[in-house]
């Protein structure tokens, strides 16, 4: 698991001898791109291979990176193609791959997350996957839990920056209980952890997490439930619910407002009181009280 990798020799190597290590689909789009790049300027850096014997006993290679540029040579008729030959075993060879992929500005979160947790079944443990991806050691454990527990949502959600992992397990630990759920948001909330635009995603996520499920639906979606009157009925009680607790909430922070307003009241008949107030500086309020306190009227 510590090989050293040999150093490299440029060649000229036949598509065809080419073998792909870790296929990758690709988006249309960036594919042409490719294309045309290589069509326009040439092969700017050549693709990485590591010999491997094939079923007849002759060479083969195996692709560690560049099976898009060695696609878009093939496709443009090339038979050929530049690359950087090395000597490494079929886990290191595995680990440049997933690192190249790391490396890239745009990949498909869970490809890269479910090659972590390929690098673990393969006998890396947390430490040495977090040393061979650069990543932290608390990040792929995150990570690798995230994933034993199916939540691919919530692992898109984090690496695509939406949520920050501690959330993300956080939310994990809660499960399908509702009121879990929401009191790890509030506690998430109230740490710092989640704020402003992240606590709405959060809440998005969630959402589309106990709507359509943990794992990220592929190809056809999932069909949804047909409307009947005990769904209908189940949704509004749970709305009257939510409802509820929210008036139940509102009253007792009023019922806080009227107790500091009164407090403040008695405060400031004080004359001693006020005094030291000024010297300290904190002789002002915020308008809001000021006018129910100094006018003496209801903080409703």
């Amino acid at each position: 698991m510590t090989e050293k990798m040999e150093s490299g020799e440029m060649r000229m190597i036949p598509i065809d001898l080419i073998d792909v290590l870790n296929p990758r689909e690709r988006n249309k789009g960036v594919f042409d791109e490719i294309v045309g790049n290589i069509q326009t300027i040439g092969l700017k850096k050549p693709i990485t291979v590591t010999p491997r014997a094939g079923p007849d006993g002759t060479e083969r290679y195996m692709l560690i990176c560049g099976e898009g540029r060695m696609k878009a040579f093939r496709s443009l008729g090339e038979n050929t193609i530049p690359a950087l030959v090395v000597t490494v075993s079929d886990e290191n060879a595995y680990i440049m791959s997933l690192a190249e992929n790391i490396a890239r500005r745009q990949y498909r979160p869970l490809e890269l997350l479910v090659g972590i947790e390929q690098l673990r079944d393969q006998g890396y443990d947390k430490k040495i996957i977090a040393q061979k991806t650069g990543l932290t050691a608390e990040y792929v454990n995150g990570i690798l839990l995230l994933l034993k527990n199916g939540e691919e949502r919530l692992l898109v959600a984090v690496e695509k920056g939406r949520i920050p992992l501690n959330a993300a397990l956080t939310i994990c630990g809660a499960g399908d209980d509702d009121k879990a759920i929401q009191a790890a948001l509030q506690d998430a909330y109230e740490s710092g952890k989640l704020r402003g635009n992240r606590l709405i995603q959060a809440r998005r996520v969630i959402e589309r997490r106990q709507t359509l499920g943990r794992s990220v639906q592929r190809g056809t979606p999932r069909k949804l439930p047909d409307v009947t009157t005990s769904s209908l009925v189940r949704t509004y009680q749970k709305e009257v619910d939510r409802q509820k607790q929210m008036v139940k909430k509102a009253e007792i922070a009023q019922q806080r407002l009227l107790f500091v307003v009164s407090a403040m009241r008695e405060l400031l008949a004080d004359e001693n009181f006020t005094t030291l107030l000024r010297a300290e500086g904190l002789d002002t309020l915020p308008k809001y009280l000021a006018e129910r306190i100094l006018s003496g009227g209801r903080a409703a």
